[in-house]
């Protein structure tokens, strides 16, 4: 089914003169990767179309990568719109989606929101940019595949992966990142980008080792408040990012990051797990996302405790009928 389907996309794509590619709100390196890489390619293939990447929103983190277009009124009048990475139209970061003619959906999330008139949706998948590379390499004697192109998507299978170690990457995911390679990107430049840090990020660092909190059973959090992102400086975007330096605690298997964000009076939540799921706890928070990687918003300290706890029992449960975990 999935062949016709990317067989559908490639001759939509061929149609249309006017293509806007976006991603979703608060962007990740697999969100930036995949849409930058897809746009890159179509631009390279298609000179002669109008091709724009559109996003309303900004990733400080991936500033590296250069900035967006912005798109007219015009633009959208007759327009494809391909979406990537975005499981659901309120998180899409592009307010005028809906002025475009026909939209594409391009994900790999757990389909809860089939919004496009073609949805190609692989939840098994690493990430998103695993799909876009796929799409390349079936088409790769009709694309014109460039190194700046597989750079942008080997980035987000890198990101989205935590450098291949997370559940789900598979031999195909290896052979689609070696294909990537093959094109020689500046993966160099890239990981220097990625993983090389302010001193800053020092101080960030011991901040959350100090105010960290393990529950009972063995639930790892800490809550970044406005007090504490002000006093390091930090975006909502870096403080958000804190969660992190929960995974590598041992007997910990959750691990959420609570933050502050007084622009919306609410409490960002990154909940993140090892062996077990998270999203149906995600869910029940307003939230949701991967099996083990999701995220939430709680709207009160008090419902940040009981998320806390709802989480300590889940975990809790798991580790009295599983032996081996650790």
């Amino acid at each position: 089914m999935n062949e016709a389907v990317k067989q559908e996309i490639l001759e939509t794509i061929e149609r249309y003169d006017k293509i806007i590619v976006s991603r979703h709100i608060r962007p990740d390196g697999d969100a930036v990767g995949s849409t930058k890489g897809f746009v890159k390619v179509l631009r390279d293939t298609y000179p002669a179309k109008k091709i724009l990447l559109v996003d309303d929103d900004f990733s400080d983190y991936l500033a590296f990568c250069g900035g967006e277009d912005t798109a007219e009124e015009e633009d959208y009048r007759g327009a494809l719109l391909i979406v990537i990475d975005t499981g659901t139209r309120k998180r899409i970061s592009n307010r005028n989606y809906q002025k475009a003619e026909k939209i594409i959906k391009i994900d790999h999330h757990i389909e809860a929101d089939p919004y496009g008139d073609i949805n190609w949706v692989e939840d098994f998948r690493s990430s998103a940019c695993e799909m876009i590379a796929d799409f390349f390499m079936t088409f790769r004697d009709r694309l014109k595949l460039s190194a700046e192109a597989a750079g942008y998507v080997y980035m987000g299978m890198v990101t989205d992966s935590g450098r291949f170690r997370f559940e789900g990457v598979t031999g195909e995911t290896m052979r689609l990142a070696g294909a990537l390679l093959d094109l020689h990107p500046d993966t160099e430049t890239l990981f220097a980008n990625l993983y090389t840090e302010e001193p800053s990020a020092f101080t960030l660092k011991t901040h959350v080792y100090q105010h960290l909190r393990i529950t009972e059973h063995g639930v790892a959090y800490v809550y970044m408040d406005r007090a504490a992102q002000e006093a390091l400086g930090l975006t909502l975007e870096a403080a958000s990012s804190v969660v992190g330096e929960l995974s590598d605690i041992r007997g910990s298997l959750i691990w959420v990051a609570f933050i502050e964000n007084t622009a919306e009076d609410n409490i960002r939540v990154r909940l993140r797990s090892r062996f077990l799921g998270i999203n149906d706890l995600a869910k029940r928070y307003h939230g949701g996302g991967h099996e083990m990687a999701a995220g939430a918003t709680v709207y009160s300290e008090e419902e940040m405790y009981a998320l806390i706890e709802d989480a300590d029992r889940l975990l809790g449960a798991y580790k009295s009928t599983h032996e081996g975990w650790l």
